[in-house]
């Protein structure tokens, strides 16, 4: 189909080099500031939306509904809310069709290579999406039934693994009677990360990133001691820079990760261990002796599930039960309390600098004269 773009006025006009990739969180990697990112997730999660906006793409074409009214999800909403054009649910074939790095027009509903329309979509604004939460809403109960059962039926399963004796991992970090930090790539994690650097500093205590949660530990300018994971979608960078390599394997043994590793000419220890990766790094703190186990970013509601793609949390609610009160969540902890500038004692402060700094210009017969002279002109001016 031609497009004759002169003949159009245009609500929406939008161009840029795509970048296609089927997962959002490897795409981030790669997407440059201005581009329009080419992906396809149902339910795009929030954390996903905020590694778009951190890209600072221009437009999203999603080849997939990014709010299916499953549940309130907030990635899309974060989306339109940064200004970022959301085109919803363009053809799928867009990701093979769709050379990588072709330049393409958004122009209203349409997708445009050079005068040609080579899909269309769903142009989703701030309304739009406020209105699909609402109705996601009312599936809530549903999906929370659903939910409950299937955390039951996968905790039955795994009950044996999390009540018996967990397989052994000869590490050399230090852990017994230490605090542990374990980050993971979950809502809010860069912030409350940043927010506990004092403790870190203070503390030092063992830093466990989980996949992409080392390369927040060095955005913040720590070196992560073990890295933990299924290797997906954390960064070269961190894979290298030192750490313990502990690849989240199936409980069969098989390994996918670990072929990443082998790839970097790197060495790793295998974990077989049902659940989340989060949950084997709170684990294993927890086996290796640690006194304290503090998280960040970490999933643990209905909400936070649904948005990793999984349908219970039979693993968290087990591994949580084992680790008791040595676990200290501290998800959130940046939203807590935001401290305004307290100017009163600012002033305070200022004009206690001031005294010493006033005594010692009067002692001195040059300043002391210079002042003389500028405090004569003030009181000439003010006729005084």
């Amino acid at each position: 189909m031609r497009f004759a773009a002169e003949r159009r006025t245009s609500a929406v006009r939008v161009s840029g080099v795509a970048r296609c990739d089927r997962k959002t969180k490897q795409l981030v990697k790669r997407l440059l500031p201005g581009e329009i990112a080419v992906i396809q997730h149902v339910d795009l999660d929030e954390v996903a939306a905020d590694g778009l906006i951190a890209a600072k793409v221009k437009a999203v074409i999603n080849t997939s509904a990014s709010i299916s009214g499953r549940y309130p999800n907030l990635g899309p909403l974060k989306l339109v809310k940064a200004g970022i054009v959301l085109l919803d649910q363009a053809p799928s074939e867009l990701l093979i069709e769709l050379a990588d790095g072709a330049d393409v027009q958004l122009i209203d509903n349409l997708i445009v290579r050079g005068d040609t329309v080579i899909g269309r979509g769903e142009l989703l604004d701030e309304e739009q999406v406020l209105s699909r939460m609402a109705r996601a809403m009312t599936n809530v109960r549903a999906e929370l039934q659903q939910f409950v059962e299937n955390t039951l039926s996968y905790a039955q399963m795994e009950k044996q693994f999390f009540l018996g004796e967990l397989p052994e991992l000869h590490l050399r970090t230090t852990w017994v009677g230490r605090h542990v930090l374990v980050v993971v790539r979950g809502p809010t994690y860069k912030e409350d990360l940043r927010a506990i650097t004092t403790y870190i500093r203070d503390l030092k205590p063992v830093l466990i990133g989980v996949d992409g949660g080392a390369d927040a530990l060095l955005e913040v300018g720590f070196r992560p001691q073990v890295i933990l994971g299924d290797m997906d979608s954390v960064s070269d960078e961190a894979l290298a820079c030192g750490a313990e390599l502990i690849v989240h394997a199936y409980q069969d043994g098989r390994a996918p990760g670990l072929e990443r590793i082998e790839r970097l000419g790197l060495t790793a220890h295998t974990y077989p261990a049902p659940g989340t990766s989060e949950d084997v790094a709170m684990l294993v703190a927890h086996e290796q002796g640690a006194e304290l186990i503090v998280a960040v970013g970490t999933h643990s509601n209905m909400i936070d599930f649904l948005e990793k793609g999984r349908r219970g949390m039979a693993s968290t609610v087990l591994t949580r039960m084992r680790i008791g009160n040595q676990l200290v969540d501290a998800k959130g902890v940046s939203l807590l309390y935001h401290r305004a500038a307290d100017w009163k004692a600012a002033c305070l402060v200022f004009a206690a600098a001031l005294v010493p700094l006033g005594i010692l210009a009067w002692l001195n017969p040059i300043t002391r004269h210079f002042l003389r002279m500028i405090w004569l002109n003030v009181k000439l001016w003010l006729g005084v």
